[in-house]
């Protein structure tokens, strides 16, 4: 096991979330002699999302430890959100003797069966000898292809073992980045060339592969306008004149899905046309050609099949497609299509300006832009207040707005922001949570205030699960969905309190920009987290609907005209 703590060191990994038990503790005795910082989580699912968080924001393999039995089904949720998003995690977890295994032991569980569907690698160590091996494939396997999660089981008595272990002459195994070829990117800038309205589609396969750059550079020099996908916000910054916004059914905006809808191609680069982007698909490809890249290339044609598949990774296919257009063609200079996306965006908006008491849900986001800046490192999870957040919020760079964009489990966002703060202390880290899913993991503040992690959280609190109670509308039912009891359901501001926390609670619109500003200076002055509950109207809706052109607005839009240029 001090082979194993020495592999970690070297891979990069300076923190780990875990809780011992029995089972694990020969890897805690090496831990405990190694330069790696560990924090005991509340939970195990919470341990997985700060090892997620951790990777999100840093770009490296995350690391959370469990012992046996309940700790490593308890990990499960979170290697199959990281399985979904193309995080890279390990998750670690202790087990019974070997020659106990088939015997039902304490806490034995074949935890390598039940992780395989939700892993890229499930493996039980079997011999002391291969623990530095099998961490080191490991980190390759997490690191490989399209990035994901690793699990690896071991036994006590294996961890209890002894191997040959050098670091002066071990290091981390090298790990492929595909290069495309070049016969499909000369076709696909030659598609790019001849179309009239072409778009980029910015995946997270983008942000994985830290590709913003290269990305900036090509849609710059053909002027062709770049949206994002709920995972790709942040790979292009939202002020560029080049951004056309998102499209989509739930996290969208109006001029996103209608410059989508007018386009006649789309470049999408790490993405993997998941069914809230795409909704109804026969609109959704209807008028376009699409070129699909990916560094999985049984990702391409999965939903449907491209005009052209491109398989690479995303940094230097980007690179390889701005070389030849370089190659091909004088930089474009804008033109009808960069000025209707222009158009689009500054006609197609929302209102987020309410003054109404109970505050309308748009109105706080319009806050959280205003007050907090660009280097804002954001965290949120599922419902009804992500999806206003994808509307409404601003990004700007890449790795500042962190979602689990396709597994969606409730409780993400406190321990992901705990694993985002360890990795970048001194950065502002604000978690967007809706009531509910603030108790599924609400213990892990438990954690933020032993180790001082100070960090925002701003709840959106509708006393109701939103997103279902708004899904119940096409049932006639407003049912099992209501949260509201005594005089406002859970005191969360005494509950933050209870765990030695400050917190606020808002009620008039108008309160709201000063209360964010309190919880940032007080989560810095208090090392803790600070809660900003924000009491909304109780059944607002989100804008949604099944089709990219059939998107129900619930709210009254602005009646806008484009202001001509002077």
């Amino acid at each position: 096991m001090e082979a194993v703590a020495q592999v970690l060191e070297s891979e990069g990994v300076d923190t780990v979330f875990g809780i011992p038990g029995a089972a694990i503790l020969p890897l805690y005795a090496a831990l405990r002699k190694s330069g790696i910082r560990h924090l005991t989580v509340r939970h195990e699912e919470g341990g997985t999302h700060a090892a997620d968080g951790w990777a999100r924001a840093t770009g490296k393999v995350g690391v959370s430890i469990g012992t046996s039995g309940p700790a490593g089904t308890n990990m499960i949720t979170g290697l199959y959100t990281a399985l979904a998003d193309s995080i890279p995690i390990i998750c670690i977890t202790g087990q019974a003797e070997r020659s106990k295994l088939h015997q039902e032991s304490f806490q034995a569980v074949d935890i390598v069966e039940i992780a395989k569907p939700v892993t890229k690698w499930a493996v039980q160590l079997k011999e002391p000898a291969q623990a530095a091996w099998v961490f080191r494939e490991a980190f390759r396997i997490a690191r490989s292809g399209r990035p994901g999660p690793v699990l690896i089981d071991l036994p006590i008595d294996v961890q209890r073992g002894l191997c040959l272990y050098d670091p002066e002459v071990d290091a981390a195994l090298p790990f492929s980045q595909p290069e495309p070829r070049f016969e499909p990117v000369r076709a696909a800038i030659e598609m790019l060339l001849d179309a009239e309205r072409p778009l980029i589609l910015a995946g997270g396969g983008v942000i994985g592969a830290e590709a913003w750059e290269e990305l900036r550079d090509l849609a710059e020099y053909l002027q062709v306008p770049v949206q994002v996908t709920l995972m790709g916000k942040g790979a292009f910054p939202e002020d560029h004149p080049l951004f056309a916004g998102m499209a989509g059914l739930q996290t969208q905006t109006r001029w996103g899905n209608a410059a989508f809808l007018e386009s006649d191609l789309v470049l999408a680069v790490g993405a993997r046309f998941g069914d809230r982007h795409t909704g109804d698909l026969e609109t959704y490809r209807r008028g376009r050609k699409f070129i699909h890249v990916d560094i999985e290339p049984t990702q391409i044609g999965k939903v449907f099949e491209p005009d052209l598949g491109i398989v690479g990774h995303a940094k230097p296919t980007l690179a390889a497609l701005d070389a030849y257009a370089r190659h091909s063609t004088s930089q474009r200079n804008p033109g009808n299509w960069t000025e209707r996306v222009s158009e689009l965006r500054s006609t197609l908006l929302r209102r987020d300006d309410f003054d109404d008491v109970p505050i309308k849900p748009p109105r706080v986001y319009r806050e959280i832009n205003e007050v907090f800046g660009p280097d804002t490192t954001f965290v949120t999870a599922i419902g009804l207040y992500q999806i206003w957040s994808g509307q409404f919020q601003q990004t700007f760079r890449p790795r500042h707005y962190l979602v689990c964009g396709q597994a969606g489990p409730l409780g993400w966002e406190i321990p992901a922001a705990i694993g985002v703060k360890c990795a970048y202390p001194d950065k502002p880290v604000v978690a967007v949570v809706g009531d509910y899913s603030f108790q599924f993991l609400m213990e892990e503040i438990a954690v933020a205030a032993q180790y001082q992690i100070p960090f925002v959280i701003v709840m959106v609190n509708n006393e109701y699960l939103g997103l279902i109670r708004q899904a119940e509308l096409g049932y006639d039912m407003n049912y099992a969905v209501d949260l509201h009891y005594g005089e406002g359901g859970i005191d969360h501001v005494k509950l933050m309190e209870a765990f030695g926390c400050p917190a606020r609670r808002v009620e008039q619109p108008g309160e709201i920009a000063d209360a964010l500003r309190w919880a940032t200076l007080e989560a810095e002055a208090a090392q803790l987290p600070v809660l900003v509950e924000i009491m909304v109207e109780r059944e607002a809706n989100a804008a949604m609907g099944p089709s990219l052109d059939a998107i129900k607005e619930f709210e009254p839009v602005p009646d806008l005209v484009p202001v001509e240029a002077p």
